[in-house]
């Protein structure tokens, strides 16, 4: 019999592992920085105007790769300004690493950087301790809404922090990718407990529309090579398996249907494209920008 299975996010190194293996096999990051590139600049034309100091709040910042990006346009947008960076991120592995890019970086001057090792809600709870409102000129949230419990309260925090020309960035996977295809089908089968919840750019403007807020929405085009999830005992195979399923082990430890029927699953169109015998899941991004 299988074992039971279990979170992904209870081996916190076999979820980062998992998850640079993602970072390698799909385009996530490389429709991101093309994001950054071409619809940034017009997301960011106003947030600092008029300002010698310009405050960004990334929540869940990771390991800083994609901060660093958006801080260069926001620095190439208002050249002058002081930039006051602050970072909420609950691993400290991450801040490491993003520290470590930082030090490593040669075009930070002007901007300053504070890390604060919590999540979002604890960042919420310790401001309203110290009964603080901290404003800001533009705060992003991205590929995080994932891991708080009241997704709607969380935004509507965050949005309440927005200056008067500000923006609110919230990148997540698409309503029309294989991520929601496969948690609408299998999410109730994946021991996710209260860990995790499978929120996707598709719900969001039902919460959205009900807060009264005005926001845009983009779709950013994304794929992730599995073929090797479909080939039995393959190492990186497993950690694609479980990164997809958000169970550690999933090959070992998921019953033999449910591996069988998810495994047929992602080779579907409603997940994946086969081209030239690989095949690629559709890992599209939806980013909503919100207006204060």
């Amino acid at each position: 019999m299988a074992s039971p299975m279990r979170s992904l996010l209870a081996d916190p190194d076999r979820y980062l592992q998992s998850f640079r293996l993602f970072l390698e096999s799909s385009t996530e990051h490389q429709c991101m920085q093309e994001f950054v590139e071409r619809q940034l600049p017009d997301v960011i034309a106003s947030i600092g105007n008029g300002k010698s100091t310009i405050n960004v709040l990334s929540v869940g910042g990771g390991a800083g790769e994609m901060d660093l990006q958006i801080l260069s346009k926001i620095r190439a947008r208002y050249p002058g300004a002081t930039i006051n960076n602050d970072v909420i991120e609950p691993s400290a592995d991450q801040i490491s690493k993003y520290k470590e890019r930082v030090a490593q970086a040669s075009n930070l001057e002007n901007i300053k950087f504070t890390w604060h090792k919590e999540t979002a809600y604890e960042y919420e709870s310790r401001m309203n301790a110290e009964k603080k409102t901290k404003k800001w000129d533009f705060i992003h949230m991205i590929q995080m809404l994932y891991y708080v419990k009241d997704v709607p309260a969380t935004i509507r925090y965050f949005h309440s922090l927005l200056e008067s020309q500000a923006k609110l960035l919230i990148i997540l996977v698409s309503g029309k990718s294989g991520w929601d295809t496969l948690w609408k089908k299998y999410g109730s089968s994946f021991p996710l407990e209260d860990l995790c919840s499978y929120v996707c750019s598709g719900d969001l403007p039902r919460m959205l529309d009900s807060a009264g807020l005005k926001y845009q929405l983009h779709e950013l085009p994304s794929h992730m090579d599995i073929t090797s999830c479909f080939v039995e005992g393959d190492k990186d195979g497993e950690l694609l398996l479980d990164f997809l399923t958000e169970t550690l082990d999933f090959a070992k430890t998921a019953p033999p249907e449910l591996k069988r029927q998810l495994l047929e699953e992602l080779r579907k169109p409603g997940c994946s494209e086969i081209r030239d015998g690989k095949v690629f899941f559709n890992n599209n991004l939806g980013v909503i920008v919100i207006e204060p």
